[in-house]
Parts: structure tokens; C-alpha cells; sequence
């Protein structure tokens, strides 16, 4: 299992921490923001493939700002997917 942590901007959420083993997430938890939001995407992308959430939750925004917690989320996971990219050549 490998931590992967983002500081997410234009969000409340100040720092994501993701759980990853084998391509699926394990946990997600936010520091800062709203924690039922933080609890409540973490129910719901236990267990997912890091494709299927990034797909999910990309270009998801908070009324009228551009970007949400979710689509944070989502730009997280591509910058661990480039990581894991870069560390396996």
C-alpha cells in the first residue's frame, strides 16, 4: 500500500491524503474543508479503480468557483498515476 499526498488549490481542503494499493483506492481522507464531504467521497470510492473515480469526478465544481474537492481529487490521482508513470521507466 503506498500514501500519496496533494495540496489541492482553490478548494477549503488544505492537504489530500489517498490510500493506494494496486491501482485501487483504500481511503481518502481531506484536511480542512467540509468533513462529511471528506467522508462521504471516501465511502463512495473505497475500493475503485483510480481510472473509474478520476473519470467520475473530474471537472466537478463548488457553486461558483471552478474546481471542487472532488476534481481535486480527481488531479490528484493523475499526478499519482504520472508518478508511478516515472518511477516504473
Amino acid at each position: 500500500m503506498e500514501v500519496f499526498e496533494f495540496v489541492p488549490s482553490g478548494v477549503c481542503s488544505k492537504k489530500m491524503i489517498i490510500e493506494i494499493e494496486n491501482g485501487k483506492i483504500i481511503s481518502y481522507k481531506s484536511l480542512g474543508g467540509c468533513p462529511g464531504n471528506s467522508l462521504g467521497v471516501n465511502a463512495l470510492i473505497k475500493g475503485m479503480d483510480i481510472d473509474e473515480a478520476i473519470n467520475r469526478l473530474a471537472n466537478i465544481k463548488c457553486g461558483m468557483r471552478s474546481t471542487s474537492c472532488p476534481d481535486q481529487l480527481s488531479k490528484a490521482l493523475i499526478k499519482y498515476k504520472e508518478k508511478e508513470k516515472v518511477a516504473s521507466n
